[in-house]
């Protein structure tokens, strides 16, 4: 049987949900419900960049605002994040700006592909633990424990914010 293109974009948004929540990977739910009970060691379950955190064990917070700049573009400040292996971190986030902007946080691959998804459905909302839409004016926070060394991003990846210039390395050492 063959498929149309809109009949297979719609099976492929139906069935993804279950499958990434069962992977534990970007698109779904994020912890299985076992995987915040983990041992540092045991990544079942967790995303590449690492899992939710608890409050019980933040480290430190570190603060971010989302905004335009006069000249135009839109950024993050601090414009790169660098943070320990097994560190908890409580992200503050602020849009400081006059759009709608988000925080997302995950491996390179992911985020090219979230930013192409968010390009094909502008309105598309998230309920995902690595990530805050905010208004603004808005505030919110990231509870997120880093369990993986590596490079990853952080970004905007509202239609063309990401292109404005509003994405940063984050780093775990």
């Amino acid at each position: 049987m063959k498929l149309s293109a809109a009949a297979w974009l719609a099976a492929t948004l139906i069935i993804t949900p279950a499958t990434a929540f069962a992977a534990g990977s970007h698109s779904g739910g994020h912890e299985d419900g076992q995987s915040a009970k983990a041992d540092a060691d045991d990544h079942h379950g967790e995303m590449a960049i690492g899992s939710p955190g608890k409050a019980s064990e933040v480290a430190r917070t570190i603060r971010i605002s989302m905004k335009e700049t006069d000249s135009g573009a839109m950024v993050f400040e601090p414009a790169s994040i660098d943070v320990k292996r097994g560190e908890t971190i409580r992200f503050s986030i602020t849009n400081d700006g006059v759009l709608e902007h988000e925080f997302v946080m995950d491996a390179s691959p992911e985020i090219a592909e979230h930013k192409d998804l968010m390009r094909r459905f502008p309105e598309m909302m998230h309920d995902d633990e690595n990530a805050v839409r905010l208004e603004p004016g808005d505030d919110g926070e990231i509870l997120w424990r880093f369990t993986n060394t590596g490079s990853f991003e952080f970004a905007c990846l509202i239609p063309g914010h990401y292109e404005m210039g509003m994405h940063g390395p984050l780093t775990v050492n």
